[in-house]
């Protein structure tokens, strides 16, 4: 929901869609109850990048450090890297906020499918690299959409302009 916006406001920058990436998953290993909230990792093992500006593949190894704060909110911490086709490689630290009805992120959490339209799914990801290529991307600042799915993860990442 979006309030219109008041006379005389700034205008809000505007958004460049860069990339959706397809991030596989493995089997969540679930730390359990801590003090700050339940805590799972969940293995990231792969997957694709696609779009007009980036393209690639996600290297294996990274994880999803996700802390169950309430039953319907959700944080969430990813680390990984990309690979584009000449070799490059773009560190993405991803972070998150999932949000929705008590089933709905109890049928997330247990792998079953749910209805994108039916999860907040928001994140703010940083994509850093050594690459000279792809040095812009140290500079600037990105949100993006997710959708989680019960072998994979969609992230469509926008950059702010």
């Amino acid at each position: 929901m979006t309030a219109p916006p008041a006379p005389g406001a700034p205008e809000a920058p505007g958004l460049t869609f860069l990339t959706e990436l397809s991030v596989t998953v493995g089997e969540p290993i679930d730390v359990g109850p801590t003090p700050e909230g339940h805590r799972r990792v969940i293995p990231i093992t792969g997957g694709t990048v696609t779009g007009p500006v980036l393209n690639g593949r996600i290297i294996p190894g990274g994880a999803d450090y996700q802390l169950l704060r309430t039953a319907t909110l959700t944080e969430l911490d990813a680390r990984y890297v990309l690979e584009t086709p000449d070799g490059h490689r773009i560190y993405v630290h991803n972070s998150a906020l999932r949000h929705g009805k008590v089933q709905d992120i109890a049928r997330l959490n247990r792998g079953e499918r749910v209805d994108a339209n039916s999860i907040y799914f928001r994140c703010w990801p940083r994509l850093t690299t050594a690459s000279p290529e792809w040095d812009w991307l140290n500079g600037r600042l990105a949100v993006g959409t997710g959708e989680r799915h019960p072998d994979r993860v969609l992230i469509r990442i926008f950059l702010i302009d």
